[in-house]
């Protein structure tokens, strides 16, 4: 079996691109930048560099390809355009999609977010919540999403799509600023911290998705991967603080202001293309509820998450410490 994955750089691409090199598969990635192949010729993985941009450099990489895992997108850069979201996330997966029944293959596995839902007013979410993306990346994963649910239902080829909860665990660096500043004693809650939050540990997560392009039931469907439960962002919090061994944050600000000062970074940096230090999006961590019924996976692929969020902290905070992101 060869297998092509895109987005191999990010921190779930590369953990895949691993565990398929682990499990015998032949490998091949697509890489925008040359200078980040290292590691991949080290595991023996083949390397093409290529864009989502240009369908020709796609159709090479899809070449002798058996099965497609989908997971490039632009995810956390606020300085680009809606056009290169859209480029990327949306046109880029129609191209992608069109190069691989070009060249015959045979699955195609397409990453998209449980962003595309949106707000989650009365929990648990499920594969079948209507949509109500709330910002940019989520909008332009749901045009993705629904190319390739086009794709799907047209049964050009054999489709699954998953939407991954949020993914931590050893090697992420995302959920870092909430450890550390748990850690130095300088967290404050915004709001009530009464929303929900749901995460998946990055090893259940691979699992997941590998059920997806293994297992006949996927075809056709699209399924939400997420950890065991999920929980009230004050008992994250406290979870994270207990495991580092510091006093639980006690301190609350309201949130609509620090909101409003994001929407002006925001305005403020995009002129000059630069990262704002505070934008909208982060702020929706303790604003909008997280929380999915992950029964699907569950009944039609045998999807079961094995590592509890206690357990999934305490690795991922030991990763941190033995890798001085954090100091004791």
């Amino acid at each position: 079996m060869r297998i092509l994955v895109t987005g191999a750089t990010g921190f779930t691409g590369q953990q895949l691109c691993r565990t398929l090199v682990q499990d015998g598969y032949a490998v091949r990635v697509l890489i925008h930048d040359p200078g980040q192949c290292a590691e991949f010729h080290r595991y023996g993985m083949e390397v093409v560099k290529g864009d989502l941009r240009d369908p020709h450099s796609l159709k090479e990489a899809t070449r002798e390809i058996d099965t497609v895992y989908h997971l490039a997108a632009i995810y956390r850069i606020q300085s680009a355009s809606p056009q290169e979201f859209r480029v990327v996330n949306a046109e880029g997966t129609e191209r992608l999609l069109q190069a691989s029944c070009q060249n015959g293959v045979r699955r195609f596995v397409h990453c998209s977010t449980v962003g595309v839902h949106g707000h989650i007013a009365h929990p648990p979410g499920n594969e079948e919540t209507p949509y109500g993306p709330g910002d940019l990346y989520q909008r332009t994963k749901l045009e993705g999403e629904l190319v390739a649910q086009r794709y799907m239902k047209e049964e050009k080829l054999a489709v699954t799509i998953f939407r991954p909860v949020g993914i931590y665990g050893p090697g992420d660096l995302r959920f870092l600023k909430l450890f550390r500043a748990i850690h130095k004693r300088r967290f404050v809650m915004l709001g009530s911290g009464e929303v929900t939050y749901h995460l998946t540990y990055i090893d259940d997560l691979i699992d997941g998705i590998l059920l997806c392009g293994k297992k006949d039931e996927a075809v056709g469907k699209i399924y939400i991967l997420g950890g065991n439960g999920y929980v009230k962002l004050n008992e994250l919090v406290e979870i994270i603080a207990d495991e580092l061994k510091v006093a639980r944050p006690s301190w609350h600000f309201p949130l609509w202001p620090v909101y409003a000062a994001g929407f002006v970074c925001e305005l403020a940096c995009k002129p000059f293309k630069i990262e704002p230090p505070l934008y909208r999006r982060r702020i929706d961590f303790f604003k909008k509820s997280r929380a999915f019924d992950i029964s699907k996976a569950g009944r039609e692929l045998g999807f079961q998450p094995k590592v509890d969020l206690k357990e999934g902290i305490h690795r991922t905070a030991s990763w941190y410490f033995e890798n001085r992101y954090l100091r004791h």
